[in-house]
């Protein structure tokens, strides 16, 4: 699992890869694509993205490689491909981006437990929050114990939560009616999914919610005890987590119809192994989500400490993020994270809303850094920087990293101009630590082209504030 320093092997990498990808998205998937497309399109858009996402996992494999001295993943190639700001925004956007997905798991899952004690409700009642507070710091303080143990933990968790996502996968082979998943194609039954190309896109947001965490590997990079291995574990994670997304996605269209997937309460695929099998079906997912989000929570607190810390360590961050304690783990950025956590939690409680709405917010964010990752590695092909001896490599890699770059503008436009704007009113109050940090370090705080770029970050998050508070825009 790992060697006597504490180093992070193979195994373990692959499973903060798939650990973290396979969250609470991939339980809800059956619904969740169904509300948005018909099968032609759910087809269209998973073929669109396997190939977008399988760039970005070579991207983020061929980064490793060829950047062994740039630790901590998708922050530290903005900073150096396109400087100190971008590299602080990818970083501070990711970290949002990753503590606002824990507090939608902590929704979703009392939401299932809600299953077992209606107390729960849909996750945001005041038993269910006072559930998730507690859980929340029991997790920091066996994450404080040690990256290692807590590493561990989640390979133990990645392993239980796969075993009910095969058998669902075997159970509904069987059970597949090709009559009812060619009944209605393109949707045309449901005029209210509207165009193809519109499916397509509405369904894509929700496919970048599901691979969210197919950097994990890269952001761990430090701790690995082999560099080519952060690559290897990138493309293996995956390459399994595809399969059993399109596997979970496909297999349902077949069970029920379109209409009827859309109609079913999270987690969808509860309901839809009950439909074969009976009610054990639905306590066999219900027990395998529970598991899963125990297990991806763990993977998302190690992740949102180690990207503040890895940032706070080059002086990106302020210098009271760098702070380890006797384990070794970054406690500072912990508690700061989970604080966060905890605010929003509570905040859940007076608006119901919140959940969808904060998986496409955390979703939005993270869109930033994989823009500016493809980036950078689209441009060091460009330059042929690292490539002097190996040309047939360099054309490779180019085409690859101008896919990756198509694919992360493709998804911004796909999100839409409202979560880019909620986005910017995030965005806006991070350059408050980027000061700091460069106060610390005695350089100014911004060159001129970041003065505009910031500046265009505040007008977006002034008209962000403004829509909110005039109802135009809402969260």
């Amino acid at each position: 699992m790992s060697d006597s320093s504490g180093k992070l092997k193979l195994g373990a990498l692959v499973a903060l890869v798939v650990g973290s990808m396979i969250g609470g998205g991939i339980f809800s998937l059956p619904q969740n694509m169904a509300a948005s497309a018909g099968v032609g399109a759910v087809l269209i858009g998973w073929a669109i993205t396997a190939v977008g996402m399988l760039t970005l996992a070579f991207v983020f494999q061929t980064l490793a490689n060829r950047k062994p001295d740039l630790d901590g993943g998708v922050y530290a190639y903005a900073k150096a491909g396109f400087g100190d700001y971008m590299g602080f925004s990818s970083a501070w956007g990711y970290w949002i981006s990753a503590w606002l997905g824990n507090v939608g798991y902590f929704v979703l899952l009392f939401s299932t437990l809600g299953y077992f004690f209606p107390v729960f409700g849909e996750g945001n009642t005041p038993a269910a929050i006072i559930g998730a507070s507690l859980l929340l710091w029991a997790v920091h303080f066996l994450v404080l114990r040690g990256i290692k143990e807590a590493a561990f933990i989640n390979l133990v968790t990645t392993v239980a939560k796969v075993v009910p996502l095969v058998l669902f996968a075997l159970i509904c082979l069987f059970a597949f009616k090709l009559d009812i998943f060619t009944a209605d194609i393109w949707g045309r039954g449901t005029p209210e999914l509207g165009s193809v190309m519109n499916q397509v896109r509405n369904m894509m947001l929700v496919t970048v919610w599901v691979f969210i965490g197919i950097e994990g590997a890269s952001i761990f990079s430090s701790r690995a005890e082999k560099r080519a291995d952060v690559g290897k574990a990138t493309v293996i994670g995956f390459v399994t987590v595809l399969l059993f997304l399109v596997l979970v996605n496909v297999l349902s269209l077949g069970i029920m119809t379109q209409p009827e997937l859309a109609k079913l309460q999270n987690p969808s695929m509860a309901a839809v192994l009950e439909h074969v099998v009976g009610h054990w079906g639905a306590v066999l997912i219900s027990v395998g989500l529970i598991i899963s989000l125990l297990g991806a929570l763990l993977s998302w607190v190690l992740l949102c400490a180690e990207i503040m810390f890895a940032a706070a360590k080059d002086h990106t961050m302020p210098a009271f993020l760098r702070r380890e304690n006797a384990n070794q783990v970054p406690a500072n950025a912990l508690w700061l994270t989970n604080a966060m956590v905890q605010v929003f939690l509570v905040i859940t409680l007076f608006s119901s809303s919140t959940y969808l709405s904060l998986i496409y917010l955390a979703t939005s964010m993270i869109l930033v850094p994989y823009l500016w990752s493809a980036a950078y590695a689209f441009l060091l092909a460009l330059r042929s920087e690292t490539y002097e001896q190996a040309l047939a490599e360099r054309k490779k890699d180019l085409i690859i990293g101008a896919i990756a770059l198509l694919y992360a503008i493709w998804l911004l436009y796909a999100g839409g101009v409202k979560y880019l704007l909620l986005s910017a009113l995030l965005y806006a109050p991070g350059a408050i630590l980027f000061a700091k940090a460069k106060r610390e370090a005695g350089q100014p705080i911004f060159t001129n082209v970041e003065k505009l770029i910031f500046a265009a970050v505040v007008i977006g998050a002034l008209v962000a504030a403004y829509g909110l508070y005039d109802g135009f825009l809402t969260l």
